[in-house]
């Protein structure tokens, strides 16, 4: 009786632990409603400059890397393929609704040891772009299979023209 009565405490522990954060995923989703619509995808994107496979990590308000954006399935996890094109940034996830960061909207790159929840060992194990919408500032992480590719990302999202476009 003792072992039922265990098992069941247990259970119901489990439960409430799973209740509670899907009550916090859908408080945050509430909560973030009024952030606007993210860009959607170009019909047709140029040449891809460079292109690198990897994890999309996550999108979160700049400046505060657990603040995950749960709007849609902007906060899903997905393997995908990250493209710098001429007219901006293009995030193919697997499973998941394709990302697109207009040239113009790009504000930094660098890389980073943390974002939405994910922790790297490494300081340099997760490229981060932040990226102004509609007055709001969001900083979008990937983590990419080949490290060694993310100084040539920073260099060419810090010098390129893109990242000056709608600054005063």
């Amino acid at each position: 009786m003792t072992r039922i009565l265990l098992s069941l405490a247990v259970f119901v522990f489990f439960a409430l632990c799973v209740y509670g954060m899907w009550h916090g995923w859908k408080r945050r989703q509430r909560k973030q409603a009024d952030l606007p619509a993210f860009p959607s995808t170009p019909e047709e994107l140029g040449a891809a400059t460079f292109a690198t496979t990897g994890v999309y990590i996550g999108t979160t308000n700049a400046g505060n890397w657990q603040d995950r954006i749960q709007v849609g399935d902007i906060g899903h996890r997905a393997e995908a393929t990250l493209s710098l094109v001429p007219e901006g940034i293009a995030i193919d996830r697997t499973g998941a609704s394709p990302l697109f960061i207009p040239a113009g909207s790009v504000r930094d790159a660098r890389t980073d040891r943390g974002l939405a929840g994910k922790v790297m060992f490494s300081e340099e194990g997760l490229l981060v772009v932040q990226w102004e919408h509609e007055g709001h500032l969001f900083d979008t992480g990937f983590r990419g299979d080949d490290k060694d590719v993310y100084d040539e990302w920073v260099t060419a999202l810090s010098q390129n023209p893109i990242n000056t476009e709608g600054k005063a």
